[in-house]
């Protein structure tokens, strides 16, 4: 009979896959179980469905996909042969009743097991209901003498009580592969959650997260260790990868992880910095672009966007256009120069004037009889992102579009002009947390950007009203409450879901607040049609906010 382990050591393989690279993410666990091998690891845990990549969405459907990825995990299941460092890795599963998220348990050569997901997340970003089939309720598996129980993700956040069974069938220690992406202060409540399933089962809880962005979705890392002592001892960084080492001990009252490096965790504007600036450059990256380009108009948003291409990509890999018009300040030209010279990117102006006054001049026909107006603002908008496109397609660079949400809510962009692009960082902040994020980079430089340190945005741009500089002496607070103002009344209906009522009750003007959530409505259809970008909050536009595009409901 095989004496009882007394030691484990578990590598948590915090690391970026790709959706769809199945060779890719492969090699990735293959390169984390020999470095997990180097540090004498009897075990390496990966993320949730980490050889297909996270969230898979529809390709689960493909049985190709399933077949490829069941593959792979035959082949790292050999690799185990070597009696090193044994696996727990995420993949697709089917049998013949359909296809599962699972997990596979790797050793000596084999598969030890399969555990399936049993809460599936139907909310939300998650469609998990839509491609897989519920698992059954699971017991532990036998690891060199371990009973560790495996729940998935949502299976530790739901109220099934997945944790306790496990207690209850004999589970020593739960690790808990996770896909869980980023919104604002996030960790807070992962710890919060883990802490109610210690409550519960009793059982000390590793928690594996992904790293990397894939499409608007940011997944943050930041895994860590929770003893049944509801001690913390072990804390990985967010937004890095890497590969730490726990050490676990048998003792009177079980398992217990020692106390290992705990990393200190971004605030709340380093967390969004920081995940913007992985959301476009995974983004990037991902999708094969080698370069981006945007047009840099010396306003806030042009500029922060500018700010996070560099941290993101590198100077040599941003290239800012200004495109001025005659309603162009002086004010916005050097604006634009000075933040392109401290950012260090290739500058160029291209004017507009003739595009611009073509386009009039076809149209002149045609509006005859009628008055100027947003109309003909618009061709300057359009022109610019026609410009844009152009230089994309001629160079294979990727137009980065800077809307910021409060502008995304009421519609404030331009369809087909501003709103080109393939990517927009910025896109799930109000513009008061623009303005916010641009003065604490001016501050700070966290260490995996790789802009320079200083003010890179200039001082004027956040001290000078804004402005689309479409008409003599526009500003936005023309056609907009005052952001402040329009910001906590965008938060109230989009995030909160709040009543008019409600909203009126916190010192709002009535007339105000019916007309922006009048505002909110109409432009659905434009933010159906605009880029993706990097989700912060618990309701971004995109994957979480789904509403018609034809609706009458108001609420009045």
């Amino acid at each position: 009979m095989t004496s009882p382990t007394d030691i484990l050591r578990i590598a948590i393989a915090q690391l970026n896959p790709t959706v769809g690279d199945i060779a890719g993410n492969l090699a990735l666990a293959r390169e984390a179980r020999a470095q997990a091998a180097r540090s004498h690891a009897d075990l390496v845990v990966l993320s949730e469905l980490f050889i297909a990549g996270y969230p898979p969405e529809d390709l689960v459907l493909k049985p190709a996909f399933v077949t490829e990825c069941l593959e792979a995990i035959d082949a790292l299941a050999a690799d185990t042969a070597d009696g090193g460092p044994g696996v727990v890795i995420g993949s697709p599963w089917r049998d013949d009743k359909g296809v599962y998220n699972a997990v596979a348990v790797l050793d000596g050569g084999r598969i030890v097991g399969w555990r399936q997901k049993v809460d599936l997340p139907n909310y939300g970003v998650f469609d998990e209901k839509r491609v897989f089939r519920q698992g059954e309720m699971p017991g532990p598996v036998n690891f060199r003498g371990v009973r560790l129980g495996i729940p998935i993700c949502e299976d530790i956040w739901g109220d099934l009580g997945i944790g306790e069974t496990l207690a209850e069938a004999g589970a020593e220690i739960l690790i808990v592969p996770n896909g869980s992406p980023y919104w604002r202060d996030k960790m807070d409540l992962r710890q919060q959650v883990v802490l109610s399933q210690i409550v519960e089962c009793g059982l000390p809880i590793l928690y594996a997260n992904q790293l990397g962005g894939q499409d608007e979705l940011v997944f943050d890392g930041g895994s860590f260790v929770i003893n049944a002592d509801h001690r913390l001892a072990l804390q990985m960084n967010q937004f890095e990868a890497s590969v730490a080492l726990s050490t676990w001990r048998r003792g009177e009252n079980g398992w217990y992880c020692e106390q290992g490096p705990v990393a200190r965790l971004p605030d709340s504007d380093e967390g969004d910095w920081r995940a913007c600036v992985l959301g476009l450059r995974d983004y990037v990256n991902k999708n094969g672009f080698s370069d981006v380009v945007l047009g840099l108009s010396g306003g806030v948003d042009s500029a922060i966007c500018a700010a996070l291409g560099v941290d993101a990509l590198g100077e040599e890999r941003v290239r800012c256009v200004m495109m001025p018009y005659r309603y162009t300040s002086a004010e916005s030209l050097a604006d634009a120069e000075v933040c392109a010279r401290a950012l260090g990117v290739r500058y160029e102006i291209v004017p507009i004037a003739e595009p611009v006054e073509g386009f009039m001049s076809a149209l002149s026909s045609l509006f005859e009889g009628t008055n100027s107006g947003v109309t003909e603002e618009n061709l300057q908008s359009r022109a610019r992102g026609t410009i844009l496109m152009a230089l994309s397609n001629k160079f294979g660079s990727m137009v980065v579009t800077t809307g910021n949400k409060s502008e995304m809510s009421v519609g404030y962009a331009t369809l087909y002009g501003d709103m080109n692009g393939g990517f927009n960082p910025i896109k799930d902040l109000y513009k008061m947390q623009v303005y916010r994020l641009a003065a604490w980079r001016n501050a700070h430089l966290p260490s995996d950007c790789l802009g320079p340190s200083g003010e890179v945005i200039p001082a004027n741009i956040l001290s000078k009203a804004p402005s689309a500089e479409l008409r003599p002496d526009q500003t936005d607070q023309d056609s907009l409450p005052p952001y402040p103002v329009l910001d906590n009344i965008l938060e109230s209906l989009v995030e909160k879901e709040m009543a008019v009522d409600e909203i009126v009750a916190k010192g709002h003007e009535r007339a105000t607040v019916e007309r922006i959530e009048h505002l909110l409505y109409v432009a659905e259809y434009k933010r159906r049609q605009s880029a993706p970008g990097v989700k912060l909050t618990r309701k971004n536009f995109g994957r979480d906010r789904r509403y018609p595009i034809t609706n009458r409901f108001r609420d009045r």
